[in-house]
């Protein structure tokens, strides 16, 4: 029985489906993520595939804070996964919330309601950021028993966020050197 799990193990390494969620954030990461998948990055090489149904996936790869609206969803998504499964949260919204920390709706980062396994920081994460992750997560899998828990790329602390200043009326500085 143990080669069958070795079996497993190398081809849910070798060729591992994602399926990409958004929680809401503001776009930044989604359009990452997707050029990572184009072919200047081609992730696929790595046998990363994207699939349409978390019933297909084996990894999960969220953007975006979790909001109050957003939580059950998640969740119920993940749910749907097959064991083993994996999160990864791209982008600094997805693993603490962000810019969005502290709204009223916002609850966090993704692991404020789904265990994560590896964290992507970065506003916007880009994609060799993406992809580094997604194979030392992979490469953490082949090295080790597979386990979610295990695998969780280095979460770098992130600098605070300076709120921005509300505009002010009038001309900016380019109408003022017409005038």
């Amino acid at each position: 029985m143990n080669w069958l799990k070795k079996i497993i193990t190398w081809s849910r390494m070798k060729s591992p489906w994602i399926i990409h969620f958004n929680t809401g954030a503001c776009n930044a990461c989604d359009i990452e993520i997707i050029a990572s998948l184009t072919p200047r990055y081609d992730i696929e090489r790595f046998g990363v595939l994207l699939k349409g149904t978390p019933r297909h996936a084996d990894v999960l790869v969220c953007s975006g804070p979790v909001t109050r609206q957003i939580k059950d969803r998640l969740v119920r998504i993940y749910d749907q996964m097959a064991e083993p499964k994996f999160v990864v949260a791209v982008g600094t919204c997805a693993c603490s919330g962000g810019v969005f920390q502290g709204c009223y709706n916002v609850l966090g980062g993704i692991d404020k309601a789904i265990p994560v396994s590896a964290y992507i920081p970065g506003c916007a994460a880009g994609p060799k950021a993406i992809m580094d992750g997604v194979v030392k997560l992979l490469s953490s899998l082949e090295e080790k028993k597979v386990t979610a828990a295990d695998v969780i790329i280095e979460k770098k602390e992130l600098p605070a966020v300076a709120p921005v200043p509300p505009p002010v009326a009038g001309p900016g500085p380019a109408q003022e050197e017409k005038a």
